[in-house]
């Protein structure tokens, strides 16, 4: 088993109020837990879900082929939503294994955490799940959100850093996730850190950062938050902003699993997948799923296995 076992029992918050939905979905005739492959249903398979972004589908298949060619039957269930609800689905045993990243996660499960080192997250990670759930080998491959703006406004306000917007952040409007609202290295944070205070906030879905892409580089928005990952930081000439004071923590992609559900073969797979993985393979693939190619995630996830040995 891996090294990164529980040692006590915090109640999910919003759990109860994601599977609410879920279930009123499922009364209806929907499936709350989204795209399902072919493969599940016997009593020791293992469903692998993902949130609802490119990236972390194709981590879910990643994931799912890597148990498969090790001899666990495995399946996913992709886009799920948000990780308030893909949790609920976690503890319900819907699924059983999610792609997740140390920093967030600890920051859901710990509001008032402060730590933001990759190994200090991860020292601190264990004894804030609940009970049932663990995690495995980190890879060394990490996607952080990033405070972006684009070369123009960069130049026009002299930013450099986070901290430069505050003199200039009540001109100024941000789009980013729903959640960014609420969660500790979003508006909160930004207030709180950096005295931030934006003239207006767009949401949009996490699925949709062309969205939020394009709103930046026509100017409906000056900052937005992007992952670091994105091929369009590039792509774009976009500038991301330095974060001296620790608004955004590591953030390492790390299996969570229903610990009683994933046999030592399995863990043993996914921790060869987190061996292997890297940040310039991320961006690779998203570059793959996203760019002009617009592979499925499953290939994506297929070529890459083969490319890394891990499946003929």
């Amino acid at each position: 088993m891996n090294k990164f076992h529980l040692t006590t029992r915090r109640a999910i918050l919003g759990a109860a109020a994601g599977l609410s939905v879920a279930l009123a979905v499922t009364a209806c005739g929907g499936d709350p837990l989204g795209e399902s492959s072919a493969g599940e249903g016997s009593s020791d398979s293992v469903v692998v879900g993902s949130a609802n972004f490119p990236e972390n589908a194709i981590l879910a298949e990643i994931y799912a082929g890597a148990l498969n060619a090790a001899g666990v039957n495995a399946s996913t269930k992709l886009n799920i939503g948000s990780r308030e609800v893909y949790l609920a689905a976690l503890e319900d045993d819907s699924i059983n294994v999610v792609p997740e990243y140390t920093g967030n996660l600890l920051g859901y499960f710990d509001a008032a955490n402060e730590v933001i080192d990759g190994p200090g997250i991860l020292s601190a990670l264990p004894g804030k799940l609940p009970e049932g759930l663990s995690i495995l080998e980190p890879a060394s491959a990490e996607d952080k959100d990033a405070i972006v703006v684009t070369a123009e406004t960069a130049a026009k306000y002299q930013l450099k850093s986070i901290a430069d917007l505050a003199p200039v952040c009540a001109e100024l409007t941000l789009a980013a996730p729903s959640e960014f609202q609420t969660r500790p290295y979003g508006l909160p944070g930004l207030e709180k850190l950096y005295d931030c205070v934006p003239k207006a906030f767009v949401p949009f879905s996490a699925s949709s950062e062309a969205l939020n892409l394009k709103a930046l580089l026509s100017d409906e928005v000056q900052i937005a938050d992007i992952f670091t990952t994105s091929p369009e930081l590039t792509a774009n000439n976009l500038v991301v902003l330095e974060d001296p004071k620790g608004l955004i923590g590591a953030q390492q992609v790390v299996p969570l699993i229903k610990s009683d559900k994933v046999s030592d073969a399995g863990q043993e797979a996914l921790n060869n997948v987190s061996a292997q993985l890297t940040t310039e393979d991320l961006i690779s693939l998203r570059t793959q799923v996203e760019g002009e190619q617009k592979m499925e995630p499953k290939a994506a996830a297929t070529q890459w296995l083969k490319d890394k040995g891990i499946t003929k």
